[in-house]
């Protein structure tokens, strides 16, 4: 909580399930004293209106060009949204990503949300009250049944706190510059993290493609995207140095069909290389219809879009010698070209293969897959077993010095993404008094607020990425 913010004098009892007191001052208002609930439905007009969508992001609208996600065959029952409505999702409170928006776009959404008209309120109060309390989930009282629904009569009984107007005034002109500068904050903080990946695929590519040595004899590859590579490269497809789908026929032998080896799913698979093994399935019931590896293998996930993403890993660290995972994956097995696994791995990681084995992708809409004779043909620079290993172990140097700073700014992110939330709530219940704080002030306490909340959480060693930052 900010060092400057003080709680107020006195406090009376507010009587709701999550909030005991609210300042002697607020009075408790019934939300059907300020929403007034809409029902205007587009009909035949709905070609003259936007889709909109509540998001974790506010109210924005759908894109109908690159279109994601079901779309209803008509939109007649679709209802009308006006720039100051809000917006509820009154059921499935638990699983919605989230159950309040306020609008600032003319539109229409789904006639399965609430929308209201606000009166005798600032509209933005209201909004930031129902965003605390949907950040900790805190309208479970309310909802009943399967579906976790709230009925709007019992919603529009519900009492909210209901500070003076020109108070509601000032907590949402100090929250909208607060925040203002937080998410400025945060927005830098994952430029910074795409920046250091753009790097570490930059350090993947040069590597791979072009060696360690800076003033190396090189020498054309014949290959348009590769350009020259040095002299003591071999060219090779990919299916000369690897076998492409091998199968399991004389790994299988060693095994009964009651033991248990790893099984992969999609899902355990990240992009960066790594994989969660912790699951492990008797060979009976993945043997049939999934798709094997060993131990050293490498992995890709071959369909959109996994395979755009870089899903996929080296095996070399799995915990039992043969897997199974989703038939969505091809498997490559080196040969003695490359003694070293992770090697090949790094090549599937370079964005060239990437980026080509996209453009020759085949299959339906989201449903693409990078076709298995791409990966054979691929073409590649070889380099002799020594600077494979060289290469490797500069990668993995590079890699591990990024990642660190990308987990320690991943951790600054959250934790303000944190005092974001709890900020919201302890400014909208009353638990703080920001009625004589000047918003030009506003601005400058943020930094120290959170370098606060940095040293008590990482201690003074994290702090560093943040001030590089």
């Amino acid at each position: 909580m900010n060092n400057r913010l003080k709680p107020y004098d006195k406090y009376i009892e507010a009587g709701l399930p999550w909030l005991s007191k609210i300042p002697y001052h607020w009075e408790m208002n019934r939300n059907k004293n300020v929403l007034k609930m809409k029902k205007e439905r587009v009909g035949e007009s709905h070609g003259q209106h936007i889709l909109l969508s509540l998001t974790k992001q506010g109210i924005i609208a759908r894109d109908m060009v690159n279109i994601k996600g079901k779309f209803p065959k008509e939109f007649d029952t679709y209802q009308a949204v006006n720039p100051g409505d809000i917006i509820f999702c009154l059921f499935d409170i638990d699983e919605t990503p989230r159950v309040v928006g306020l609008s600032t776009l003319s539109g229409m959404i789904t006639g399965a949300y609430t929308v209201f008209e606000v009166e005798d309120i600032n509209k933005k109060y209201l909004y930031y009250y129902y965003l605390a309390l949907d950040n900790h989930k805190q309208l479970k009282p309310l909802y009943s049944g399967l579906r976790k629904v709230i009925n709007s009569d019992t919603f529009l009984r519900t009492k909210m706190p209901y500070p003076p107007r020109e108070e509601q005034d000032q907590i949402v002109c100090y929250l909208d510059s607060k925040l203002a500068k937080i998410n400025k904050y945060i927005n830098n903080k994952k430029k910074l993290i795409e920046l250091l990946k753009e790097k570490k695929q930059a350090i993947i590519n040069k590597a791979v493609t072009k060696g360690l040595t800076p003033n190396a004899k090189m020498k054309p590859s014949g290959i348009e995207w590769l350009g020259d590579i040095p002299e003591g490269w071999e060219v090779l497809k990919l299916k000369r140095v690897c076998k492409v789908n091998p199968s399991l026929n004389g790994y299988l032998n060693k095994y009964t069909l009651n033991d248990k080896v790893v099984f992969l799913s999609m899902e355990k698979i990240s992009e960066y290389g790594d994989i969660d093994d912790s699951e492990l399935r008797p060979i009976s019931e993945v043997k049939n219809g999934l798709t094997g590896f060993t131990k050293n293998d490498v992995i890709i996930a071959k369909i959109t879009p996994c395979f755009e993403n870089g899903k996929g890993a080296c095996l070399d660290d799995m915990r039992t010698n043969i897997g199974f995972g989703t038939t969505e994956l091809i498997v490559l097995r080196p040969n003695n070209k490359i003694t070293i696994p992770k090697f090949l791995y790094l090549i599937t990681r370079t964005s060239y293969f990437r980026n080509l084995g996209e453009e020759v992708m085949t299959g339906s809409a989201g449903q693409k897959r990078v076709p298995v004779q791409f990966v054979s043909n691929f073409a590649v620079g070889l380099p002799d077993i020594k600077d494979q290993k060289d290469i490797v172990i500069y990668i993995e140097t590079k890699e591990t010095a990024i990642n660190r700073a990308i987990e320690r700014i991943n951790k600054e992110i959250d934790l303000m993404s944190e005092y974001r939330t709890s900020l919201i709530s302890n400014v909208v219940t009353g638990k703080v008094d920001v009625r004589n704080v000047e918003v030009e002030d506003v601005l400058e306490e943020i930094e120290e607020d959170v370098e606060v909340l940095v040293e008590e959480t990482l201690g003074e060693e994290e702090i560093s990425v943040r001030k590089e930052g």
